[in-house]
């Protein structure tokens, strides 16, 4: 099908691109926010929700892409950062699906190689399949890697793994109890690599089906949505949506460490500081969720997976680098994060040695 989109530009400080694509008869409408490629074309997911306005569909896109600049600098990635959220919902129909995310093809074909896509929430490999009939830049296809997210749930495991050494001396989560937020594509892998560990798993989730899925996995025991926060565990597992973590929130844990998947899930700045006051160490979201995009390295840089798998242990050294820095500026984790990300975006010498090398695309 014949495509015609039209752009509408946004403009907003410090962001390279933002801009609002629509393509009416398809009922496609989706925001790109291009952040920084200081280290590469920006890479991001696409997200699809229901969003009450486009400008909150725009602040969504600003939030995830910015920390993505920081997630893809961190993990030492040629990449800068990006992200689109598609207003929902998406056709379910196959053929108007295909069509729909065709047009998202042609949307991000208009960037010539300065975006990137892969799969994010609300999206499928297949999805990506059809963007790829309109252009190459996209990665998470069935053809390539594939679904992120049991790479996305091993990275989350490694941070945990380091963030447990640093709290009780030693990586083991044998005999810890995880309260786990969201047991979706992410979550439930997590879920099942913690109970490989030993750990004895609490889960909470808003679908009665994924639920379902998660007490297929012996020893998982679930609480209900409003009851996770208080549940008696070491860790606190953020896999769901963001913002979870609020000033009522953040008061009511009573877990030594915060390690999930979710992104933004600080509903506030300084709430990081917060945490530090509690005795609660927090692996800023964009350190632990990196796993998914350094899964993409594989399709969109041409990384062998020995690198991969490299660079998905690297998130345990990314982690001690980040409690390093807050403990000697007794800052908040989140804040030291950022000012780690910030000194290899400026240049500065990286504790990594990451390749600034442009991604081929």
């Amino acid at each position: 099908m014949d495509v015609t989109l039209t752009t509408t530009d946004i403009a907003v400080p410090d962001f390279e691109r933002v801009c609002l694509v629509r393509e009416t008869r398809l009922g496609y409408e989706a925001v790109f926010a291009i952040h920084d490629t200081t280290l590469g074309p920006a890479v991001g997911g696409t997200r699809v929700r229901e969003y009450g306005a486009v400008e909150e569909a725009v602040a969504d896109a600003l939030r995830l892409a910015r920390g993505m600049t920081y997630k893809n600098a961190l993990a030492g990635l040629p990449f800068g950062g990006g992200k689109t959220v598609i207003l929902g919902p998406a056709p379910t129909e196959p053929a108007l699906r295909h069509a729909f995310f065709g047009a998202h093809g042609a949307a991000i074909a208009r960037f010539e190689g300065r975006f990137i896509t892969g799969e994010d929430v609300g999206t499928t490999p297949a999805d990506m399949e059809s963007v790829a009939a309109a252009t190459d830049h996209v990665g998470g296809r069935e053809s390539g890697m594939g679904d992120p997210s049991p790479y996305t749930a091993l990275g989350v495991l490694y941070a945990l793994e380091a963030a447990a050494h640093d709290s009780w001396g030693h990586p083991s989560l044998e005999g810890r109890t995880v309260a786990l937020q969201g047991v979706g594509a992410v979550g439930l892998h997590l879920a099942r690599l913690l109970r490989d560990r030993g750990a004895h798993v609490v889960v909470a989730d808003v679908a009665d089906a994924r639920l379902a899925a998660a007490h297929r996995i012996e020893g998982v025991r679930a609480v209900a949505p409003d009851r996770i926060f208080d549940a008696a565990a070491d860790v606190f597992a953020p896999c769901a949506l963001g913002g979870v973590l609020d000033r009522s929130t953040v008061e009511r844990l009573p877990a030594r460490i915060v390690c999930g998947a979710a992104n933004n899930q600080l509903a506030e700045p300084g709430l990081d500081a917060r945490l530090r006051q509690r005795g609660i160490r927090y692996v800023p979201d964009y350190v632990a969720n990196a796993g998914g995009v350094i899964s993409g390295a594989v399709d969109l840089a041409g990384w062998d997976r020995a690198r991969m798998e490299e660079a998905l242990r690297r998130i345990s050294s990314t982690v001690r680098d980040v409690f390093a820095l807050a403990d000697v500026t007794e800052t908040g984790t989140q804040s030291a994060a950022d000012r780690l990300a910030e000194q290899r975006l400026g240049g500065g010498a990286d504790p990594r040695g990451a390749d600034r090398a442009q991604c081929p695309v």
